[in-house]
């Protein structure tokens, strides 16, 4: 009785275990088993597509067929070859080859990967069992080498390996489908058993903050700088202050998007403009500005005399102007880019304050840019920073910044003293419709000082620009405020003698900036390494060119340049409009100008100009004539 009361007991847990497997455990081991038997080949999606802010494609994905063939699948290799050659253009034996190989998965093609749509249609005609096609993508870049280091670049796997291609590759690879069938532990076609065919979900389509105008503006000046001044290293941003839009970003050297593989590694690895520290040298003085004049420990009528150096910890840190400036204000000290004038702001402001303030604006932390690979540069530690530490931290000496840590700072002081995220991403449309499905909004990190300090250093910088030493940037008809840095190249713990790194920072309009626009120069070679020699004139032609392209309208108000004994000034052009020719052509020699030989129109009276009357132009300029038979209203006003 025992024996049989166990058994039954044995038997009615055999007898449940049973139910459990056959009514619960069902679905799933079918899974499981369907897994062990499913064969997948990948379909692979279409990658989204880059723009910049005005729909320009910068980025596309254009697809391709690939023939696939499952070798287990295939019972007669020689029938099947003989049929697939021709279509292929391939020998009978090399495809014989190709499908009796002891693989999973063999990719068929005469050069590679990719067959044409009609080669793909005839090989699906054909309808033999083992062969599938699908579809393989290819990254292009139709602008290639514009803006290479802010797209980077996609590998042959749909994979982005750098810039935005990488930082944003999961929503702009989408996700692969594929093909499914069962096949035996042999990879033999299960019978009675359906394919299945899973579509792909394309990427999503990404619009860029950058403008392809502004961007090539820059790169073209990067182009002159390089053929003048054989420079080491170029980094360039124009930024939008207001919304933290990064306008241009580009570097020298830069490489093709398309055939990366032919340049170093380091060249498309290393994005200079946001992975580069360097000592800032002067363009850090605004920080310095900002601070004392937000914390009240000058003001801009203060008096400085500047003997040549100033003393710090018994020792005397020289200026750079051999003498000094002598008497002169604080607005002086700026104007003049005096070392003197910013190491007592700086012992003004004492080690904790000054610091806190380069922590605001955001130095010794990453922007948290859109881009892999940025760098937070190297401060001091506060609590071991010396008397000397702070007399060269307040003029730009000893710490090291990233140029886009330089342009987020000084777009705080250009939009009213808000610190802002500089960001690539604008927007995300949807890849089927092209409907907006994401917006990337302004990010504010915090406010750093108020808007009356801000307004004062933009106004300070508009002095630099019209007095002081970053003339060369000076824009007639634009607000321009800027500010010079040169700056020696520490390696090993020494200064590297005849390295530097020349820089200017400046916006535009000052009442109302839309741009910040920053060019660091590393090594150039000239027989005067000044910032304001070498890069204040580039970012004034980026200003230029960029205002006028987004028509921001000129303006009259502002400081006039101040013009230095040797300097050429430039003219005002006359209103010509309705005079002859021959009166026109003596009042332009009046004005130092030329008349321009090419005309638009015919006839004896000039009916427009160009440039318009009012505008300041060099001495010798040319000016178009526009011609009519019937002579133009003389009371036309100057534009």
């Amino acid at each position: 009785m025992i024996v049989l009361a166990m058994l039954a007991v044995l038997f009615l847990c055999l007898i449940l275990r049973l139910g459990y497997i056959q009514m619960i455990q069902a679905p799933w081991l079918t899974e499981q088993a369907e897994d062990l038997w499913r064969r997948n080949i990948p379909v692979e999606p279409k990658r989204g597509q880059i723009t910049d802010r005005n729909g320009e494609v910068l980025a596309y994905n254009g697809s391709a067929p690939t023939v696939v063939v499952i070798p287990a699948q295939v019972k007669d290799k020689e029938g099947t070859a003989a049929k697939l050659a021709p279509v292929l253009e391939m020998t009978k034996e090399k495809v014989q080859q190709q499908i009796s190989k002891r693989a999973l998965m063999v990719y068929l093609a005469p050069g590679g990967r990719k067959v044409t749509d009609e080669k793909a249609k005839q090989v699906r005609d054909l309808n033999l069992t083992g062969i599938y096609v699908t579809e393989e993508g290819k990254r292009y870049y139709p602008e290639d080498g514009l803006a290479s280091h802010i797209l980077g670049f996609a590998g042959v796997d749909n994979q982005g390996l750098t810039g935005v291609e990488s930082w944003y590759n999961s929503r702009l690879q989408g996700k692969p489908g594929r093909i499914s069938f069962f096949a035996n532990a042999r990879g033999e076609e299960m019978p009675k058993e359906d394919d299945e065919y899973v579509a792909p979900q394309n990427g999503q389509n990404l619009t860029l903050t950058i403008d392809s105008e502004i961007q090539t503006f820059v790169e073209r000046e990067i182009e002159n700088v390089v053929a003048q001044y054989n420079p080491d290293g170029v980094m360039a941003i124009v930024a939008d202050p207001k919304t933290g839009e990064i306008l241009s970003l580009a570097n020298y050297p830069s490489f093709k998007n398309g055939s990366y593989r032919s340049y170093p590694q380091e060249t498309y690895n290393r994005d200079l403009a946001i992975w580069k520290n360097f000592e800032p040298g002067s363009t850090f003085k605004i920080v310095t500005l900002a601070a004392a004049l937000e914390e009240k420990k000058i003001t801009l009528q203060d008096p400085f005399y500047d003997p040549g150096y100033y003393t710090v910890g018994g020792r005397n840190i020289r200026c750079w102007k051999a003498g000094g400036h002598g008497q002169e204000t604080m607005l002086d000290v700026v104007e003049n880019s005096c070392n003197p004038g910013f190491m007592l702001m700086g012992q003004k402001l004492g080690k904790e304050k000054l610091f806190d303030y380069i922590d605001k604006f955001g130095f010794g932390q990453k922007t948290g840019i859109d881009l892999p690979g940025e760098g937070k540069g190297i401060l001091f530690n506060v609590n071991k920073v010396t008397p000397v530490d702070l007399a060269t931290t307040s003029f730009g000496q000893g710490v090291s910044v990233t140029p886009i840590q330089q342009v987020m700072a000084v777009s705080a002081v250009a939009n009213g003293g808000t610190l802002m995220k500089p960001h690539l991403a604008k927007e995300w449309r949807d890849p089927e419709t092209n409907q907006v499905i994401e917006e990337v909004k302004p990010e504010a990190v915090r406010r750093v000082v108020s808007e009356d300090t801000a307004r004062q250093v933009r106004e300070t910088l508009e002095s630099v620009v019209a007095r002081g030493s970053g003339k060369n940037a000076y824009l007639e008809g634009y607000r321009v405020g800027g500010k010079t840095g040169t700056a020696q190249v520490a390696e090993n713990g020494a200064y590297k003698s005849g390295h530097y790194i020349v820089s200017f920072i400046g916006m535009a309009p000052v009442d109302n900036p839309r741009l910040v626009a920053y060019i660091a120069i590393d090594n150039p070679k000239a027989p005067l390494i000044f910032g304001g020699v070498i890069a204040a004139p580039v970012v004034g032609n980026i200003l230029g060119d960029s205002l006028h392209y987004l028509n921001v309208p000129t303006s009259k108000e502002g400081l006039a340049k101040e013009y230095n004994y040797f300097d050429v000034k430039p003219v005002e052009v006359p209103l010509i409009a309705g005079m002859s020719v021959q009166d026109a052509q003596k009042e332009m020699l009046g004005a130092g100008l030329q008349l321009k030989t090419e005309t638009t129109g015919t006839g004896k009276y000039i009916v427009d100009q160009s440039p318009a009357a009012g505008t300041k132009v060099p001495p010798g300029s040319t000016v178009r004539l526009y011609l009519s038979d019937q002579q133009a209203p003389t009371e036309q006003k100057k534009q």
